[in-house]
C-alpha cells in the first residue's frame, strides 16, 4: 500500500507536520525550528517547505491557524484539525516506504577511480567528522534529556529508540571511515587494482556472515559504543564495524 493512499495531495513532509501539530499547537517559526531539531535527522527539508506546508494543511482542511499576539505583532498558531488527526492516525497504519540514503562520500567512493588517491582520502575524512560532530550533538541532547527530560518528557520512551538508531548509525559511518582510511591508504592509486588481498579479505569476511536476522547480536539491545569521555565522541576503531 502506498504511504499517501489514505490522502493524495499529502505528501510524507505533510504528514511530518501533521504529527508534530499533534503533539501541541505552534507557531511557524516555532513549528520549523522544532522540527529541525526533531527531524533533521530523519527527513531533512528546506526551511521554505517548512515554512509553506503548514498554510496548504489548512486549505486542505487538516490545520487551523489562529493570531495570537506577539510584541507589536501577531502570529500564526497552527493547529491540527480533527481530520488532520484522523489523515495521520490512517497514515500511520500504512506500511512506510523504503529507507533512502544519501550518502556523497559514497558517491565519490564509487567513481574513484577517476580522481586522486587524496582526494578520496578527503572525502572519507569529511564523512568521519560530519558523523562524528553529529554524534556530539546528538550526545548533548541526549544528556539534556537526562537532566530535565527535554520539552515533551512523557515521548522519551519513544524519543531514546530514535536517538540509539542515529547514534548507532553515526558510529558507523565512523567506524566505515576509519576501516576506508586504513585500505586506500594501501592503494598505490584508484584505478586497475581489482582483486587486492585487503579486497578479497573484505568480501570473504561478509560472504561469510550469518543473516542480520540471525545473528545472536540482534536478538536484543546491544550495549552502547565506549566513549571517549575527553572528547565526548565514540571511540574509533581500526575494523569492519564500529565499537560494540
Amino acid at each position: 500500500m502506498s504511504p499517501h493512499s489514505t490522502h493524495p495531495a499529502l505528501s510524507t513532509t505533510s504528514y511530518a507536520i501533521l504529527g508534530m501539530l499533534a503533539v501541541r499547537p505552534w507557531s511557524a517559526y516555532e513549528l520549523t525550528q522544532q522540527l529541525r531539531r526533531s527531524l533533521r535527522y530523519c527527513w531533512p527539508k528546506a526551511e521554505s517547505v517548512l515554512y509553506d506546508e503548514p498554510k496548504r494543511l489548512v486549505r486542505l482542511g487538516l490545520a487551523a491557524a489562529h493570531q495570537e499576539p506577539a510584541g507589536r505583532r501577531a502570529r500564526a498558531v497552527y493547529t491540527i484539525t480533527g481530520q488532520g488527526r484522523a489523515a495521520l492516525t490512517a497514515w500511520l497504519a500504512t506500511e512506510p516506504g523504503p529507507p533512502r540514503f544519501e550518502l556523497e562520500v559514497m558517491l565519490r567512493l564509487v567513481y574513484s577511480d577517476q580522481g586522486t588517491k587524496q582526494d578520496l582520502l578527503e572525502a572519507v575524512q569529511a564523512a568521519r567528522a560530519w558523523a562524528a560532530d553529529q554524534w556530539a550533538d546528538g550526545q548533548q541532547q541526549v544528556r539534556g534529556y537526562l537532566a530535565d527530560g527535554g520539552p515533551f518528557p512523557d515521548r522519551l520512551h519513544i524519543v531514546a529508540l530514535f536517538a540509539r538508531f542515529y547514534a548507532d548509525l553515526f558510529e558507523l559511518v565512523i567506524g566505515w571511515a576509519d576501516l576506508a582510511e586504513a585500505e586506500i591508504q594501501a592503494w598505490p592509486r584508484t584505478n586497475n587494482l581489482g582483486m587486492t588481498e585487503q579486497a578479497r579479505g573484505l568480501l570473504e569476511e561478509m560472504a561469510a556472515r550469518s543473516p542480520a536476522h540471525e545473528t545472536p547480536e540482534h536478538a536484543k539491545p546491544t550495549a552502547p559504543a565506549p566513549v571517549d569521555r575527553e572528547a565526548g565522541q565514540p571511540r574509533r576503531v581500526r575494523s569492519g564495524r564500529p565499537a560494540s
